[in-house]
């Protein structure tokens, strides 16, 4: 009984490499594409007030022809792009983590990344006064380097050092108790904090252009390194001899891996707020499909993760007007479920 969590769990994580083929891979992108463009386009168009994509292209091509649908639509534009960055973040942070670590069940969430990055943010709103955007993404990626320095040593403790059972206990455990402390300070009721309660759910209401400019090049710099250490990622899923013997050095690639996801996780949590789910099950759904190679995990991970966040946040515009569901309410409803039939197909296999 003991061995079918973990069987599935390994089964989960490994995928099926002889799917990997060049042809498949470039099919998953190209599908991929074009249900992310669809996913923009939805983005833009629906909403309180829903329009067609002919409307949405005249609105964007020639905006003086309908000026109340161009005022909209370009309303909608920052959301849009939030959701864009936010899924190519937590995506590709889930990818690496779970690499890195060779644990199924990592992403930023469980690993207390989010969790850390919630608490920096709200001490930088309620105790500091920080309102800015860019000095909140200072605040959130030390909170996210602490909440991983702080698992990682937890994690290290002990005999048989690091494991992956250990990093998820350490991780839990850290984010739970960083999440009662955010919730502590929230209680006290200050005017101030109304903007990061309602951020805390997970929005990409939040944030205009003119305030990404700081998180977008965190978020550049975290893809950027994720990628890199892509090929050492590949070689250290053979194992930490095989990967020394081919050059790989794994301390340090688990340490760079480890600072692109807190890159990642930070700038994510400052434009959209603690997202869930998007990073566990994005790496999960395109394994069957690609194989397990982090070289190709990677890059289609910036895909499918803005597609999955963008048809969230979507259906919460429409599922309950005049109001809506925030986004991360919206990922954890349809990521659990996801999940769960993932992991019952991996026990299968």
């Amino acid at each position: 009984m003991t061995q079918a969590p973990a069987a599935a769990g390994r089964a989960l994580i490994a995928g099926r490499p002889s799917k990997g083929s060049a042809g498949r891979v470039a099919l998953t992108a190209a599908v991929l594409l074009v249900l992310l463009a669809l996913a923009v386009a939805a983005s833009l168009a629906f909403g309180a007030r829903g329009y067609s994509f002919e409307a949405v292209w005249s609105a964007l091509i020639t905006p003086a022809a309908d000026p109340d649908a161009a005022a909209v639509i370009s309303s909608r534009i920052p959301r849009t792009v939030n959701g864009l960055l936010v899924g190519a973040a937590l995506a590709l942070c889930g990818a690496v983590m779970q690499a890195a670590t060779r644990n199924p069940l990592a992403d930023a969430g469980l690993l207390g990344l989010n969790a850390g990055s919630a608490l920096a943010v709200v001490i930088g709103i309620g105790v500091f006064g920080v309102a800015a955007v860019g000095a909140l993404s200072w605040f959130a990626l030390v909170g996210a380097a602490g909440a991983a320095l702080v698992v990682h040593a937890v994690s290290t403790r002990g005999s048989g050092g690091s494991t992956p059972l250990k990093l998820a206990l350490a991780g839990a455990a850290l984010a739970a108790g960083l999440v009662s402390v955010t919730q502590a300070i929230l209680l006290q009721g200050r005017d101030e904090l109304d903007t990061f309660r309602f951020w805390q759910v997970g929005s990409l209401s939040q944030r205009q252009l003119d305030e990404l400019l700081v998180p977008a090049l965190v978020l550049a710099a975290g893809v950027l390194l994720a990628l890199i250490c892509s090929p050492a990622l590949d070689r250290l899923a053979l194992g930490d001899d095989v990967a020394a013997s081919l050059g790989s050095h794994p301390a340090r690639v688990r340490l760079l891996s480890l600072g692109a996801a807190v890159l990642l996780a930070g700038a994510a949590t400052t434009i959209g707020g603690p997202i869930a789910f998007v990073g566990l099950v994005i790496p999960h759904a395109l394994r069957p499909f690609v194989g397990s190679k982090q070289t190709v995990l990677a890059p289609l991970s910036l895909l499918a993760g803005p597609l999955l966040v963008l048809a969230a946040d979507t259906f919460g515009r429409v599922v309950a007007p005049p109001g809506e569901v925030p986004v991360g309410v919206m990922t954890a409803l349809v990521g659990a479920p996801v999940f769960l039939i993932l992991l019952r197909v991996g026990s299968k296999r």
